[in-house]
């Protein structure tokens, strides 16, 4: 499509090799958690990170495939030149609220794109946590994600990065708070920024690493707007059945 080829263009003008998640984070080693991490671009211009969760299936946020635009994944080859590969359905938790997400608040920030061919060999699916146990302040996360390593700055996107980060306030079942465990969020730090929308979350301690949660929001230091603040997670535990359910509807099943 003519206004995908537009996005793929301008996407390679900003995409040079530079970072994801802001405040430092280290680049994804192929081997850790980034590699379950993949970067989906929409026909407006937008781009998202995501997960494969089945070898034609991926995992984002809600709000990262608004109706009215199509949405492709970048597939880049051994130099980093990205390709795009279809995109043939997109289906949205049916409880999830644009208002409620705007303000900070819980809401089923979820979604699923059925590709129309698998994801390449050296992006594994990720697993799904079964049952994570009840977080507390201070537990720590794992965050990989394409988006900016610098709030504004387009061509320091395009590259995995991964941050571990600490639970902060009150955790819940339906909302996470991280924050860089250095700065407490009170000072520039490691978190999500533009493009990490839809990133997946992986809980430190868990081996073999799975998925517990996904990259909502964020905000800068201080509740300021911006990155490197708070990373604002939706937890799967509430919506894991849907997740299941779904993905065997889309003929892309996963482990229950």
């Amino acid at each position: 499509m003519p206004a995908c080829r537009t996005v793929l263009l301008a996407f390679w003008l900003w995409c040079t090799p530079a970072a994801a998640l802001v405040g430092g984070a280290a680049l994804s080693d192929g081997a850790d958690v980034g590699r379950h991490v993949v970067l989906i671009v929409g026909s407006r211009g937008t781009s998202c990170s995501g997960a494969a969760i089945a070898s034609t299936l991926l995992l984002t946020a809600a709000h990262c495939v608004l109706p009215g635009a199509e949405y492709r994944l970048v597939v880049f080859d051994a130099d980093h030149r990205p390709s795009l590969r279809e995109v043939v359905s997109v289906t949205r938790h049916p409880g999830f609220d644009l208002r409620g997400l705007l303000g900070h608040r819980a809401t089923a920030d979820v979604a699923l794109l059925k590709l129309a061919a698998p994801v390449p060999a050296d992006t594994p699916p990720a697993a799904l946590s079964a049952a994570p146990a009840a977080t507390r302040p201070g537990d720590r996360f794992i965050v990989a994600g394409y988006g900016l390593a610098v709030p504004g700055d387009g061509k320091s996107g395009g590259i995995v990065r991964v941050a571990t980060l600490a639970a902060t306030g009150h955790p819940g079942a339906l909302q996470l708070r991280l924050v860089d465990p250095a700065t407490r969020g009170a000072e520039p730090g490691l978190g999500a920024c533009t493009g990490d929308s839809g990133a997946p979350v992986f809980e430190a301690q868990e081996r073999p690493a799975a998925i517990v949660g996904i990259v909502s929001w964020s905000t800068g230091p201080g509740d300021s707007a911006g990155c490197g603040g708070i990373t604002g997670v939706t937890p799967l535990a509430a919506y894991r059945g849907w997740i299941v359910d779904t993905a065997r509807r889309l003929g892309s099943p996963i482990e229950p």
